[in-house]
């Protein structure tokens, strides 16, 4: 009888902790999405993606502490490579990153749905290392779209949020920019002349 009731007090407070883990998890997943969305408010591309960056560490924060750690691992090497990428864009710089992730995703890996992250994360590595322009934007889009469902798929409430946020946004974005370009407009003739002023990022 004793061993009984010191069972179904462990499981009890087993339960609690866990209960305790996913508010404090969901509570991060909110201070991320706050994070994030305030970066649309930014027009300064190095503030941009400094902003990026912290929002890509919190996001990660709240993945590892909900259990999921290839998204976790796959947002923290994002963090890494957002850094990284505003001062090269070099082949084998790319080339690492896109090793990491595979390596660290795959290590503990445990459902198929985990496989979503990663593949953004791939994507998102080669527009932000070898892609320009409008193109960066829709290969970006379409890495936002495996996270926002592998969020919904976890139960990330922040997490969908902020991913959903992105994916709209940046969606009015491309409509944007390419009705741009159809009137003879150059949305990206800033980007380009500091990628020319700053060979170093190419």
């Amino acid at each position: 009888m004793e061993w009984i009731l010191k069972t179904a007090f462990h499981n009890m407070e087993r339960r609690l902790f866990l209960r305790f883990l996913t508010r404090i998890s969901q509570g991060v997943g909110v201070i991320a999405f706050l994070i994030g969305i305030t970066t649309f408010f930014n027009r300064d591309e190095r503030r941009f993606r400094l902003q990026l960056a912290v929002y890509s560490a919190t996001i990660g924060v709240h993945f590892f502490l909900m259990g999921a750690w290839p998204a976790g691992m796959s947002a923290e090497l994002n963090t890494i490579r957002t850094l990284v990428s505003m001062h090269t864009r070099k082949l084998w710089v790319m080339t690492v990153f896109i090793i990491l992730t595979l390596v660290l995703g795959l290590a503990k890996l445990q459902h198929a749905m985990e496989l979503l992250p990663i593949i953004g994360t791939l994507a998102s590595t080669w527009a932000l290392f070898r892609c320009q322009g409008l193109t960066v934007r829709c290969v970006m889009w379409c890495a936002t779209a495996c996270w926002v469902i592998h969020n919904f798929w976890l139960g990330s409430i922040g997490g969908t949020m902020i991913e959903g946020s992105f994916l709209v946004m940046n969606g009015l974005n491309i409509i944007r920019f390419r009705r741009m370009q159809k009137r003879g407009i150059d949305p990206f003739k800033i980007e380009k002349s500091v990628q020319e002023e700053n060979p170093s990022v190419r």
